[in-house]
């Protein structure tokens, strides 16, 4: 399924960089033998971790690179700037057809905005989305956007659902995935004017898809949906926050467990439990969010991860490849014609 991919590396981004890349390429090397990698960076640090690793020189190739976007840097200096950067470079790699994806741990806004400009959005589709998947009770959930669009109107958010439904539909194998707005209520009359105007297209078009109607914040961990669309500002901040109570939980528990000896004893009786909760709300399992809606396969890794997560992100961009999920987006976006559905929106201003 995998044989026959070249994927693309920002070996230089992220905090650990290029160790962390290395070491993360080597376990998608265990899980995708048949997979070529580009690596894009300092060729020197490079190959000489090449040198101490499992990974042959067939499996990978080495390109040098002079410069690196540095986590501080502002979207626009990396575009003016960085054009000679492993980030850059990397990309126009898929954008020249020498790979078919990118993986990158460097500066999330430079990598939207270097990827937008190098490899454009695709037909139909105005603005490129981030998406990544939440833990919730009954499996894992999708939400776009998580920070590319601050603001977004209503076209933007039908396109996100669109995007959003292909990518559960053909990467995680749902028949029918549900949608839903995030929103301040569940009423109609609730949020303000794109999101319910949103919801008017969603509801009353001729789009194939499942729209369950506004889903409140406590909907996210709940499962209510499989697909949760939101403006980047409202996705980032939930994001981040699931994100911190995953730490504050973790730190309870390990005080409470510390706290006197039968505590103690009670950890040991529950390691187990504990364990295989500590692997579901591991963030290393859900990392690698995913550009939605460029011309091409690009994976935000989280710039702190472990080799585990890096590998991890690979493996989304692997599934994204095999499913060839950007054809499937030009065929929905193709037979979807949304024109009617701007008209109606036009209707309802």
């Amino acid at each position: 399924m995998s044989k026959g991919h070249i994927i693309a590396l920002d070996a230089m981004g992220g905090d650990q960089a290029p160790e962390v890349v290395i070491r993360g390429l080597e376990i998608a090397h265990e899980r995708f033998p048949g997979i070529h990698f580009l690596l894009f960076g300092d060729s020197k640090r490079l190959n000489e971790l090449l040198d101490k690793s499992s990974i042959t020189h067939k499996s990978c190739s080495v390109h040098h690179t002079v410069d690196v976007v540095t986590s501080e840097a502002k979207p626009s200096q990396a575009l003016r700037n960085g054009r000679e950067s492993s980030m850059r470079i990397a990309i126009n790699s898929v954008r020249d057809g020498l790979a078919e994806g990118v993986v990158s741990a460097g500066n999330t806004g430079a990598l939207m905005a270097i990827a937008k400009f190098v490899l454009k959005t695709l037909p139909g589709i105005d603005r490129p989305a981030i998406g990544g998947f939440f833990p919730t009770q009954k499996g894992e959930s999708l939400m776009l956007d998580l920070g590319a669009n601050v603001e977004c109107d209503s076209d933007n958010l039908v396109q996100f659902a669109v995007m959003g439904e292909v990518f559960v539909r053909t990467v995680l194998g749902l028949d029918k995935p549900s949608i839903g707005l995030l929103n301040v209520g569940s009423e109609q009359r609730k949020g303000h004017d794109s999101v319910r105007r949103a919801s008017d297209i969603l509801r009353n078009s001729h789009l194939p898809i499942h729209f369950h109607g506004f889903v409140e914040g406590d909907d996210i961990a709940a499962g209510t949906v499989d697909v949760i669309i939101t403006d980047g500002f409202s996705g980032n901040i939930a994001l981040k926050t699931a994100e911190g109570m995953v730490h504050l939980y973790s730190d309870y528990l390990k005080k409470v467990y510390r706290s006197t000896l039968i505590s103690r004893l009670g950890y040991l009786l529950s390691r187990g439990a504990l364990q295989r909760l500590k692997y579901r709300l591991d963030p290393r399992v859900y990392n690698g969010a995913v550009l939605l809606g460029l011309n091409g396969i690009v994976v935000k890794s989280h710039g702190g991860t472990d080799a585990v997560g890096f590998a991890n992100a690979i493996s989304v961009a692997v599934d994204m490849i095999s499913n060839g999920f950007n054809n499937i987006i030009k065929e929905e976006f193709d037979t979807l014609n949304l024109e009617p559905d701007r008209d109606f929106q036009s209707s309802v201003l």
